[in-house]
């Protein structure tokens, strides 16, 4: 599959709104854009600095963990919530007693980061098994923990606006979540491919967005 021909998706009429249903990806990626070409070598190149240098720090795994929690409080951002990476670093109760909640979420992503590494590690496949349980984790003990944590939504959800008509994006209805999940699972464990890793990543990364949100 071309990127340039590419069609991300269409618009599906759902009562009074539209919802957005991906395309499926699970196509071994080509492109005729030659910058592409010069920009994937950059980077790669620039990650190959970065793996020289991690032979030069004397404690990698700390500073691995430290970049797993910078990446957790800006993932929790997201959602709305408001600490500092100095704040997370602290015990809960150190913590102000109203970003406490703030504090468990963060602190439920470096658990969900660090538990889906060693998962992976051990040789468990990325999968829809495996985002259902780290689903579970971030929900344990915070805001949103009844709604159904480590399952999959089965009601239609939106960004911006107060109800799906004047919604800014409507994601793909709860019913066709299966199907997407199913092809984007299929696409990361696709071996038959040569798509380069960082293209497969950034196309993976678009997709579970664009379902899950």
């Amino acid at each position: 599959m071309k990127l340039e021909e590419y069609k991300s998706g269409e618009y599906v009429k759902m009562n009074d709104y539209k919802a957005f249903i991906p395309s499926k990806i699970n196509y071994n990626w080509g492109w005729d854009d030659t910058k592409l070409d010069k920009l994937l070598a950059e980077a790669n190149r620039q990650i190959g600095e970065l793996n020289a240098y991690s032979l030069l720090i004397p404690n990698v795994d700390l500073y691995i963990k430290m970049h797993v929690k910078i990446e957790a409080n800006k993932s929790s951002r997201i959602e709305g919530t408001r600490t500092t990476v100095e704040e997370d670093l602290l015990d809960v109760t150190d913590i102000n007693p109203e970003k406490r909640d703030d504090w468990e979420e963060v602190q439920n992503h470096v658990k969900a980061t660090n538990y889906g590494v060693e998962r992976i590690k051990n040789g468990f496949p990325v999968c829809t098994r495996l985002i259902r349980e780290l689903h579970k984790i971030l929900m344990q003990g915070v805001r949103g923990e009844h709604k159904t944590p480590g399952e999959f939504r089965t009601s239609q959800n939106w960004i911006g606006g107060s109800m799906p008509s004047n919604a800014v994006y409507v994601p793909p209805p709860h019913t066709e979540i299966a199907e997407c999940l199913t092809d984007f699972e299929k696409f990361i464990n696709n071996e038959e491919i040569d798509t380069p890793d960082l293209i497969k990543i950034a196309i993976l990364h678009y997709q579970f967005e664009s379902i899950h949100h």
